[in-house]
């Protein structure tokens, strides 16, 4: 065996390794998803389906249009992006900040609407994985009248 098949099979082996803690991540997440949409009155399985889950994450929180930017803003700074041009560049930045912002917009709805603050909103924003499993195995209670037509 050369040297570069060695550093072949070690790579492989780290991306292995990187696949497998990746997809034990993504099964903890759909868990706690499916228990947060519970709690709201939502079918769990809406969190097995990719965007799918983030418009229910939204819907039961904010006005489903936050889904709508983000999502539009995502594509585009994606498309915007790939185009070799500053302008096309400073463009999909600001795609990038406007779906950023949306996001914001969204984890704070769904932190009052679960009757927490600003501070727990930031922890969904800054460690959104274990504020999720907070709010999913916490005593956090669901508040159905919350509403829902505002943005902030």
């Amino acid at each position: 065996m050369s040297y570069d098949e060695e550093a072949l099979a070690a790579l492989g082996g780290v991306v292995c390794v990187f696949g497998v803690i990746a997809l034990i991540w993504a099964v903890i997440m759909i868990i706690a998803n499916w228990k947060v949409f519970t709690k709201a009155g939502e079918p769990g399985w809406k969190s097995i389906i990719p965007f799918y889950n983030y418009y229910t994450q939204i819907k039961i929180c904010a006005p489903t249009l936050i889904f709508w930017i983000y999502l539009g803003c995502t594509v585009a700074g994606s498309i915007v992006g790939s185009f070799d041009n500053s302008f096309c560049s400073i463009l999909a930045a600001v795609c990038s900040l406007a779906a950023f912002v949306m996001s914001v917009f969204a984890n704070l709805k769904l932190s009052k609407a679960f009757g927490h603050g600003v501070g727990f909103a930031v922890g969904l924003i800054l460690l959104n994985p274990i504020f999720m499993l907070i709010l999913a195995f916490g005593s956090s209670q669901y508040d159905p009248m919350i509403d829902k037509e505002t943005w902030y």
